[in-house]
């Protein structure tokens, strides 16, 4: 009986807080939710880089939407995973591209539905949602990966050649780097979530 009491006070004070302070505890949810996916992506993303290793995508560049060049002349690209495994000094080919990419769609597509229904409890138009959820998911993968061609090869460079960790190294820093992706998304998705998972009122 003293559980069940216990239970409802702090279910009430949560209520309350909700009912004081909504935009912070959607983001408390909302972080408690992001840190599950992120932990999600860690999971998923060895396992599907180890299955396309072992195909000779992994030879194959993929060097997209050039934009302007590196400081030693060399032309920079937002998708920029040149033929070779990391190991070899390469940069994952078109093998990695897919790795990182079907870890970050699966995570996105369950971010999708959980904070819809748990953290913002919309009831607007969820194919409307969609629609600029696929949207700003797109520009927020070409964003992060323009970012990341500032700081991917020094930490694979740091971890695996510079501190001779090898292939530990190239682990954790796909795990850095998947955690860095993950918080430039954690940052925007918030303020675009409270504009497309609206709460409307119901229809008698």
């Amino acid at each position: 009986m003293s559980n069940d009491l216990n239970d409802k006070k702090k279910h009430g004070a949560w209520a309350r807080y909700k009912e004081k302070h909504p935009t912070i505890s959607q983001f408390l949810v909302f972080f408690v939710l992001s840190n599950g996916i992120t932990a999600l992506q860690i999971v998923l993303m060895p396992l599907f880089k180890g299955i396309f290793a072992k195909t000779s995508l992994v030879n194959e560049d993929f060097q997209v939407l050039q934009f302007g060049s590196n400081f030693d002349g060399s032309p920079y690209y937002v998708f920029d995973y040149a033929a070779g495994a990391l190991s070899e000094g390469g940069g994952g080919g078109l093998a990695y591209f897919l790795a990182v990419q079907i870890t970050i769609a699966i995570a996105q597509i369950i971010n999708f539905f959980a904070q819809r229904s748990i953290t913002f409890k919309s009831n607007s138009n969820i194919w409307r949602a969609a629609f600029w959820y696929v949207i700003a998911y797109i520009l927020i993968t070409i964003g992060a990966a323009a970012a990341q061609g500032f700081y991917k090869a020094p930490i694979y460079d740091l971890l695996m050649n510079t501190w001779g960790l090898g292939a530990a190294g190239e682990t954790a820093a796909d795990v850095i780097t998947m955690i860095i992706n993950s918080a430039i998304a954690f940052w925007v998705f918030f303020p675009i979530f409270k504009v497309i998972f609206k709460q409307e009122p119901e229809k008698e």
